[in-house]
C-alpha cells in the first residue's frame, strides 16, 4: 500500500497568493517588504511578525494575526476548497527544461532518520529546534499546513518488481498528466519568472495511478527539514508534500555570512593553517567555487581560497560543508553551526551580494562553498549519514500558498465527508 494520499480537504489558490517559503531569505527585512507589496502572499500568514504592522513583535505574539489573514483569504475567494484531491505541480522557465511535482499527503509515522528506524521517507539534516516550534505552532493555530516539504523520489524501491525505475516513470507520468490536463486551474510567477501551475485530479483511476507512482520508491526530503519534524512534533498523522524527482530538479549553493569574527581576519587564517587548511590569497573578484574540494573566504576586502583538511571519516565527513562546521565555524571560530551571529544564504543569492554584505560592514566574513550534487545528496541519504544543515539549496522551489492543507481539531487531517 502506498505511503502517499490524496488530500482530504484542500483549499486551491484562485491567484495571488504564491510565496517564497519562509525560509528562502537570508534578510528579514525582504519578508517585510514582500508582505508590504502583495498582503494577499501566503508569506504574511507564514512569518506574521515579519509584517510591516507587526515588527518588533514575537512570532507567537502575531499569531492571531496569521489566523485572520488566513480566514480573511478564504473568506474573500482567494482560495477554494477541494476534497479528496492531489495536485499536478509544474514549473516552467524560459531556458529550463520544466520540472514536475505532485502535491498530496505522506504519512508521517514513515519518516526515518537512521538506519535502524524502519520508514520510507528519509530525512538526514540537522535543523534549528526553533523553527520547528513555529512551524507546529503555526499549524496548529490556523488549523491548516500552508506549504510542502519537498520529497525528491529516488526510485530505490519499486513496488513493482519489474519497474527498474519509478522515479523516471513518475517523471513520465507527470510530464504527460500536465500536457493533457488543459488549462491551469492557477498558475503562479516567482521572483525568478519561473511559472508555477497546478492541475487538480479527483478521485479515480488516474490519481491511483499516480498516487502509486509517487510512493514507489523512497523519499528523501530536499527541501523542508523542519516542516517534517514539526509534522512529528505536532502529532500529525500526515503532511503536506510535493513528490518530485531528480530530473526536475538541481541543487544551487549554500553559503554562509559570519556577523562578527571572535578573531582577526590574519588570526583566522593563522588558526587555519594550523589546523592543516591551505590558504592561498585570490585575486579578482570572490566567486563560488566550480566543484568541491575548496571553499572561498571573503574578508576585509581579500579573498582566500581554502582547502580544508579532510575528516576522519568518508564520505558525508568530507563534504565541504562538513569540514566547514568542523574546522571552520568550530575550531577556527569557536562558533557553534546554529549561532546566530552566522547565517545561511541560499543560492538565490550570488556572491557579489555577500561580498557587498561585508563590504557594507554588515557581515566580517562570507563563505563561499561549491553545490553539493544531486547524486552524492541522494547517496548520502541512502546509506542514512546525516547531511549538515543547511547544505542543499535546491531549485527550483515548491512555491508556498498554492495548495494548502486543513487539518482537524484533533491535529490530524479531517476524515472524508
Amino acid at each position: 500500500m502506498t505511503v502517499v494520499h490524496p488530500i482530504t480537504r484542500a483549499w486551491i489558490t484562485t491567484g495571488g497568493t504564491g510565496a517564497q517559503n519562509y525560509d528562502e531569505f537570508a534578510d528579514d527585512a525582504e519578508i517585510t517588504e514582500i508582505i508590504r507589496s502583495n498582503p494577499h502572499s501566503a508569506l504574511a500568514i507564514e512569518m506574521p511578525h515579519r509584517a510591516p504592522e507587526s515588527v518588533g513583535r514575537s512570532f507567537v505574539e502575531s499569531l492571531p494575526d496569521a489566523v485572520a489573514r488566513l480566514a480573511q483569504a478564504r473568506d474573500d475567494g482567494s482560495y477554494t476548497p477541494a476534497e479528496q484531491v492531489v495536485v499536478l505541480y509544474r514549473i516552467t522557465a524560459a531556458d529550463d527544461e520544466p520540472g514536475y511535482g505532485l502535491f498530496a499527503m505522506v504519512d508521517t509515522d514513515q519518516i526515518s532518520t537512521s538506519a535502524d528506524e524502519p520508514g520510507l521517507v528519509i530525512r538526514n539534516e540537522e535543523v534549528f529546534i526553533a523553527k520547528v516550534r513555529e512551524r507546529v505552532a503555526l499549524a496548529e493555530a490556523t488549523g491548516h499546513l500552508l506549504s510542502p516539504v519537498l520529497l525528491l523520489q529516488t526510485g530505490n524501491r519499486a513496488a513493482d518488481p519489474g519497474d527498474r525505475d519509478p522515479a523516471g516513470a513518475l517523471h513520465l507520468a507527470l510530464a504527460e498528466a500536465t500536457d493533457r490536463a488543459g488549462a491551469p486551474a492557477a498558475t503562479d510567477t516567482d521572483q525568478a519568472g519561473r511559472t508555477h501551475a497546478i492541475w487538480l485530479v479527483g478521485p479515480g483511476r488516474h490519481q491511483d495511478e499516480l498516487l502509486a507512482l509517487a510512493g514507489a520508491g523512497e523519499l528523501v526530503v530536499a527541501d523542508g527539514n523542519h516542516r517534517s519534524l514539526a509534522a512529528q512534533t505536532g502529532g500529525l498523522p500526515r503532511f503536506l508534500a510535493v513528490i518530485t524527482t531528480p530530473a526536475s530538479v538541481a541543487i544551487q549553493p549554500y553559503n554562509r555570512l559570519v556577523s562578527e569574527l571572535t578573531s582577526t581576519p590574519d588570526e583566522l587564517i593563522a588558526r587555519l593553517r594550523g589546523a592543516g587548511a591551505r590558504v592561498e590569497p585570490m585575486t579578482g573578484p570572490a566567486a563560488v567555487p566550480d566543484s568541491g574540494g575548496t571553499v572561498v573566504l571573503y574578508a576585509a576586502g581579500t579573498s582566500y581560497a581554502v582547502t580544508l583538511p579532510p575528516g576522519g571519516g568518508d564520505g558525508v565527513d568530507n563534504l565541504d560543508h562538513a569540514l566547514v562546521e568542523r574546522v571552520l565555524l568550530r575550531e577556527a571560530l569557536g562558533l557553534d553551526p546554529g549561532d546566530k551571529r552566522i547565517t545561511y544564504v541560499g543560492g538565490d543569492y550570488p556572491a557579489a551580494w555577500l561580498v557587498g554584505e561585508v563590504d557594507a560592514g554588515r557581515a566580517e566574513l562570507a563563505i563561499l562553498i561549491a553545490p553539493v550534487t544531486v547524486q552524492d545528496f541522494v547517496a548520502v541519504n541512502l546509506a542514512r549519514q546525516k547531511m549538515p544543515r543547511k547544505s542543499t539549496w535546491f531549485t527550483p522551489k515548491a512555491r508556498g500558498g498554492l495548495v494548502l492543507a486543513e487539518l482537524g481539531r484533533d491535529g490530524g487531517q479531517l476524515p472524508p465527508d
